[in-house]
């Protein structure tokens, strides 16, 4: 009976084995060359501001903050080479709030802008394609444009003063082009399912013009966290 019941044992580990080895070898197909794959997750994005000075008629030294904000995303990709792979990155609107900074710090938000940063990028995947674990780099072309920019009563009364609401100030944030470097790590469940996680980093200036005639430089150099479930076939 002792026996029997190792060589029971001795079996279900062969078995449990040859379906991992089975596994195993499945998801290291979905990751070769030829590869087509889409993820869907949730982005947050956190900008890393550097306000220039409002240009006169101002109060010296005012300058502008911009608030995270977050969005579901979308990607497809392609495998290029067992290693070297692109990826388009869209989403929906990222809407951001305008926040006073230096002379304006605490006053509170001047307005709210919408943002689409469409992304494509080139990417190297590290380690053997049959790797259920995959971390990699990449390197992207942002094109951020900017929408329904939208200026608050504070920021109306502090550029035009006594214009109250029928004469509100507007503004208009510049569309701009960025360099985006990127890291991440992909980990496979099988041969179709599989978990993104991505961390980028946008280089990217805009310049925001007011009706009132002010204009004010910003450096945004976003941070994006994105965690995404992914299909390929």
């Amino acid at each position: 009976m002792k026996i029997y019941t190792n060589m029971r044992f001795v079996t279900a580990l062969k078995t449990m084995a040859a379906v991992s080895a089975m596994a195993f070898s499945a998801a290291a197909s979905a990751q070769t060359a030829g590869t087509w794959l889409v993820k869907a997750g949730y982005n947050k994005i956190t900008p890393q501001v550097d306000s220039g000075n409002m240009s006169a008629p101002s109060l010296p030294g005012t300058k502008t903050d911009v608030g995270s904000a977050s969005a579901p995303i979308l990607t497809g990709g392609y495998m290029f080479t067992d290693n070297i792979s692109g990826e388009l990155y869209l989403g929906l609107p990222y809407k951001h709030d305008l926040i006073g900074d230096g002379a304006l710090k605490g006053a509170g938000k001047i307005g709210t802008v919408e943002q689409l940063p469409p992304t494509l990028f080139a990417q190297y995947r590290f380690l053997e394609p049959k790797s259920a674990f995959r971390p990699y780099v990449g390197l992207g072309v942002t094109y951020a444009m900017f929408q329904k920019e939208t200026g608050s009563a504070l920021l109306t009364a502090l550029t035009n003063p006594g214009a109250g609401a029928t004469n509100p100030t507007t503004l208009k944030v510049d569309s701009a082009w960025g360099i985006t470097p990127q890291i991440g790590a992909t980990y496979a469940f099988n041969d179709k399912w599989f978990a993104d996680l991505a961390v980028s980093k946008t280089y990217i200036k805009t310049t925001t013009t007011l009706s009132t005639g002010q204009k004010i430089d910003t450096r945004l150099d976003p941070i994006a966290v994105n965690l995404s479930i992914g299909y390929r076939f």
